[in-house]
């Protein structure tokens, strides 16, 4: 395919849904393109518990470095799963909760955390210590 033809209209282009103009047809496709990286699905599970600070995120989400917890954090507000408020205060105070969109994952997240707790259960040595 030369750069001047244009892309068939099935084919998967879109890599980032916050910047993407058409979804792709598959549902389970635009599933992964909203909660598809490993962080962005422990960032909704921390904020599925409750209101979180940026600092507070940062410990919680173990391993992330602060770039990709801002990087996350800004992708799923544009995609509406996450609200960001601040507040004018002096140091400013940021908070982040989740949107009713972002709510409506919680079904999904309670599948992911059951199937790996049956999937733990099965192989009890490979379990590391839990730090939660």
């Amino acid at each position: 395919m030369t750069s001047k033809q244009q892309q068939p209209v099935d084919s998967p282009v879109v890599t980032d849904l916050s910047s993407a103009q058409m979804l792709p047809a598959c549902p389970v496709e635009t599933t992964l393109l909203l909660i598809g990286s490993k962080w962005k699905v422990l960032i909704l599970r921390d904020l599925a518990e409750g209101t979180r600070r940026f600092g507070e995120l940062r410990r919680s989400v173990t391993g992330i470095s602060q770039k990709v917890l801002t990087n996350a954090l800004r992708e799923m507000e544009a995609d509406g799963l996450v609200r960001r408020t601040v507040y004018p205060e002096v140091p400013p105070r940021v908070e982040y909760d989740l949107t009713p969109l972002g709510q409506s994952l919680a079904p999904v997240l309670a599948a992911l955390r059951a199937w790996g707790e049956d999937y733990q259960a099965d192989h009890p040595g490979q379990v590391a210590p839990s730090t939660r």
